[in-house]
């Protein structure tokens, strides 16, 4: 099983690889499995420590069941255990979690990225009888507590990872959504025992304060930039670290209050970017403001620029 010392690093969050019809809202069978394994298989070899599925990014809202088992499936085989996997199993409730994990640990999966289930905002009690549930059902499965408070209607306060912590098989989180003082907090409550993985843009200075790495959708456009940092942190090189993150955040994408056009928007980007080929966006998603795809078409730009910059750095220090 995946353990928290196997997490560090730069997390990669993964597009539900999509067909040239996926668009349409009469398709069935919209996971371009040889697109995806492309670009997983890349990205592997370029660098990136962990990958995760089926998030907000990852379109798990827009799969049909086949279509998220047959993602499920080929990520798993492209991945190989080459780098630690979490298939993304959110879903608006808990049963349908649970059909989920069942299908990634009858495919040889080993991790998997939770939300608590969605539509009505949850209790926190009942969050965490929720993680307390899958965790002792699946107790071979790392469980990654995705937190997302904007689209699962719960923050999950710091005080309750004293219950959560609990399960041993809870190993990781994805968030950004603490202050300093709270992620302190939160460091001090599981000693070590629950990698977090912060926002791109949290890299520096959260990765002082104990984070084990960044979650990013961005690695798609090119993961360099992103692996110039993680070599920049872990070499202590703060100056660096700092500039880096300047970087990231100019230009940025996406209106965060708008969640129509957030994640979707940096899907474009990753297409206009040319790393790899994610496919289009799935209904309803499908009648685009100019404006968002012309900001989408201006970050691909910018992050090819930054890729140009920061590639043979990173190249040069993998080669030593």
């Amino acid at each position: 099983m995946i353990t928290a010392q196997d997490l560090s690093g730069v997390m990669a969050m993964m597009p539900a690889f999509a067909t040239e019809d996926a668009a349409d809202i009469r398709a069935k069978s919209t996971i371009d499995v040889d697109n995806l394994q492309s670009g997983v298989d890349r990205i592997i070899r370029d660098g990136i420590n962990v990958i995760a599925t089926t998030g907000s990014y990852g379109e798990f809202h827009t799969l049909l069941w086949d279509e998220f088992a047959m993602l499920t499936r080929a990520t798993i085989e492209i991945t190989n255990r080459r780098v630690p996997l979490f298939i993304g199993c959110t879903a608006l409730n808990s049963r349908e979690v649970v059909q989920k994990m069942q299908l990634v640990q009858d495919a040889g999966g080993e991790g998997v990225l939770i939300g608590v289930p969605f539509y009505f905002p949850s209790t926190v009690d009942n969050v965490v009888q929720f993680y307390r549930d899958v965790a002792e059902m699946f107790p071979s499965l790392a469980i990654m507590i995705y937190h997302n408070p904007p689209l699962h209607n719960v923050t999950i306060p710091v005080d309750a990872f004293r219950r959560i912590m609990e399960s041993p098989n809870v190993v990781a989180m994805k968030d950004s959504h603490r202050d300093a003082l709270q992620f302190m907090k939160l460091m001090e409550i599981t000693q070590g025992r629950l990698r977090v993985f912060v926002n791109q843009g949290q890299y520096y200075p959260f990765a002082t304060l104990g984070a084990a790495g960044c979650w990013s959708i961005e690695a798609w456009n090119g993961p360099w930039p992103l692996l110039r940092l993680r070599n920049a942190i872990e070499a202590g090189d703060i100056e660096t670290a700092k500039h880096i993150i300047f970087e990231l955040t100019t230009n940025a994408i996406g209106d965060p209050h708008n969640l129509s056009w957030r994640e979707t928007a940096m899907k474009l980007a990753a297409g206009y970017a040319g790393y790899c080929n994610p496919g289009p966006l799935r209904p309803p998603f499908v009648n685009i403001p100019d404006a968002v795809v012309e900001g989408a078409k201006r970050r691909a730009a910018y992050w090819n620029e930054l890729s140009a910059k920061y590639r043979p750095q990173v190249e040069t220090l993998a080669a030593v």
